[in-house]
């Protein structure tokens, strides 16, 4: 794998690396965090993306005030999915900040207490991460007044000229966020930029364009759609939930291999939801 994009840390201390003009992120342990917003823009200019781990508040609040200017709150957060990495830190940060969250319709019942997720297959994927899955948290979270369905017309509050895709298959509520003016993509975890199931690959940041976490992963059908559907948008610049940011020819090349090949490089052989698995695709509180 090729092409990754100019790692940049516009501000000292941060963690902050940037995709495109207006779009950086952090990384936090596993998961990347997203700011979409003008540098300097100020108060409620900005979205965030996501919101890492349980412990990752502190350097989020810290990296959108150097990045956005003190005290800067944003104009909303959009959730690609509710999976503990992705939302660790929400109902600190959305309280502290005030700010409305935004996820799919069917992604709200695990972020308002009322759904968790179904039990991860540590069977998938073959390495450490894998393995330690039953130890993951599953939710839910409950940000209460704050959850707001996304608009269904797939634009994004706070976000002009972005518009979201329901990418189904990690989660039923899986969300991926695209701008057509510069095809710049957020992934979330439909598909990621290193193989997740592995400690080493994580830890390293081995760049490979591989399928969503297949431990947390329950329906492959809709996953093998989902990318074929991202890679039908031929982006130019991709950050997923996991890895680093890529851009180019060469991504685009093995995205499309992914979505050819996703059955044999993706779908996992057995456990759970392997093929043939019987399984109900719903959570449980």
């Amino acid at each position: 794998m090729h092409d990754a994009v100019t790692v940049n840390a516009p501000t000292r201390g941060s963690g902050m690396r940037l995709v495109a003009g207006d779009l950086a992120y952090q990384r936090h342990l596993l998961v990347n965090v997203i700011f979409c917003g003008p540098p300097g823009g100020g108060d409620r200019s900005w979205v965030l993306i996501d919101a890492g781990l349980f412990f990752s508040a502190r350097r989020i609040v810290r990296g959108a005030e150097r990045r956005f200017g003190p005290g800067a709150r944003p104009a909303a957060i959009v959730l690609t999915h509710g999976h503990f990495d992705h939302v660790g830190a929400l109902r600190r940060l959305a309280e502290r900040w005030d700010a409305p969250v935004y996820a799919h319709q069917l992604e709200l019942p695990h972020i308002t207490g009322e759904a968790r997720y179904l039990p991860p297959n540590p069977r998938a994927g073959g390495g450490l991460m894998a393995l330690l899955s039953p130890f993951y948290p599953r939710g839910p979270v409950d940000v209460g007044h704050r959850a707001r369905m996304l608009p269904a017309d797939g634009s994004i509050p706070g976000m002009p000229g972005w518009r979201w895709v329901h990418t189904p298959g990690h989660t039923a509520g899986h969300v991926a966020l695209f701008r057509e003016a510069d095809r710049v993509l957020v992934a979330g975890d439909a598909f990621v930029t290193t193989k997740q199931e592995s400690f080493l690959a994580v830890m390293t940041q081995r760049r490979e364009l591989h399928g969503p976490p297949a431990y947390f992963t329950p329906d492959w059908r809709s996953a093998r759609q989902s990318v074929e559907t991202l890679a039908e948008l031929e982006p130019a610049r991709v950050i997923s939930g996991h890895g680093r940011a890529l851009h180019g020819a060469g991504m685009r090349e093995e995205l499309h291999r992914l979505a050819r090949d996703f059955g044999r490089r993706a779908v996992p052989r057995r456990g759970r939801y392997a093929p043939g698995a019987r399984v109900q695709l719903g959570g449980s509180a």
